[in-house]
């Protein structure tokens, strides 16, 4: 079993790689300027890939720190739907999941 304390750390070391992430995508978008219609048809299909990676990385960051606020405040673990007690293992593969698998079924209905 993996306590909070450990649990706030991942989400930490998470956020931060997700903040390095981010930053590489944007250095890349800026750094694609070719002059050369063919070049440039390549780089706008590179710039689509990594745009989505980017909204992706933004919405995992905002559930993470969602997450983060939820250790501060003592709720971590809790499904802020039921109330109900997220199991580890749900926490294993999502750790910054604010929803226990029941809860989460329902709303993906």
């Amino acid at each position: 079993m993996v306590g909070v304390p450990e649990r706030k750390a991942q989400l930490e070391a998470r956020l931060k790689a997700l903040e390095e992430k981010l930053f590489d995508i944007s250095a890349e978008l800026d750094s694609h300027q070719s002059r050369d219609w063919e070049e440039l048809a390549v780089e706008r299909e590179t710039d689509e890939v990594l745009e989505g990676e980017g909204r992706a990385g933004k919405a995992e960051m905002a559930a993470i720190r969602a997450a983060l606020t939820r250790v501060e405040e003592g709720s971590y673990g809790e499904c802020v739907q039921c109330g109900d007690d997220i199991a580890e293992a749900r926490l294993d593969l999502l750790p910054f999941t604010p929803l226990c698998a029941d809860c989460a079924r329902k709303l993906s209905r």
